[in-house]
């Protein structure tokens, strides 16, 4: 049997097969899921060409986080593939090129409010749109970025970070009473296409290369995919609000 038999999972966030959200996607297929990918724009045809490469190919529904439209639209879309969700993996991110790199003083509140929109105010809205979908025992699951620390060049991506850390907290008080529960996994660097657009990400493989109590390597996004798959099954049934690290390690160890 696998840790997710029976289960309908919804992945955001799929891109390229380099992404944690395609390992999600492909290890909720393997443990047992029925899986729906979202994606919208000029990404939906790279999603369809990674659905592809799936163990068996899932539907892609459009879904821009940002768009009231597609938010009330998204559990009609979902419910033409699966008859309700069971989880839900919110691997929604982005900042404006002003937001980052070392410009955090002078970032205009424009790019900002987007980059905290896309990235940290996107859980809630995803969360509520697929609220009519899932029931007692559903599970919502975010990636996250370490935002304890102030990270060289991340800047306002960081602050948005911070922001998606809370919100994930308010929402395990407020969806809890209907027996969702809301976690986050903050996982390491991983070189994904959205690393690609951090200024300085590189810098990170010497962080962690040297401060790593456990190997990591940033070519691989399994463990942080097993450890959302892990959060999605059955086996946390009384953990919520809560931020798993997979990380190697780094986050417990001083400068």
């Amino acid at each position: 049997m696998g840790l997710l038999d029976g289960k309908r999972i919804l992945v955001t966030g799929v891109l390229t097969d380099a992404s944690i959200a395609f390992s999600v996607a492909r290890l909720a297929q393997e443990q047992g899921a029925e899986v729906v990918l979202t994606s919208f724009g000029r990404t939906m045809g790279l999603t369809k060409r990674s659905s592809g490469r799936l163990p068996s190919p899932a539907p892609v529904v459009e879904l821009d986080v940002t768009n009231d439209d597609d938010l009330a639209a998204l559990a009609g879309r979902v419910s033409e593939y699966v008859s309700g969700l069971d989880g839900v993996l919110h691997s929604i991110g982005f900042a404006p090129e002003a937001a980052l790199g070392g410009n955090f003083l002078n970032t205009a509140w424009p790019d900002v409010s987007t980059a905290v929109q896309v990235s940290a105010y996107s859980l809630k809205s995803l969360a509520m749109a697929a609220r009519p979908l899932m029931g007692a025992g559903g599970s919502v699951v975010g990636l996250d970025f370490d935002a304890t620390i102030a990270w060289p060049k991340y800047d306002w991506m960081g602050v948005a970070k911070a922001a998606l850390e809370s919100c994930s907290r308010y929402l395990a008080r407020d969806l809890g009473p209907d027996g969702i529960r809301v976690n986050l996994v903050a996982a390491g660097p991983i070189r994904t296409m959205a690393a690609k657009s951090i200024p300085g990400f590189d810098e990170f493989d010497a962080v962690w290369s040297t401060r790593a109590p456990l190997a990591w390597d940033l070519d691989d996004p399994e463990p942080a995919a097993r450890a959302c798959i892990a959060l999605m099954s059955d086996w946390f049934p009384a953990t919520t609000g809560e931020i798993i690290h997979v990380d190697g390690g780094v986050h417990s160890q001083g400068a």
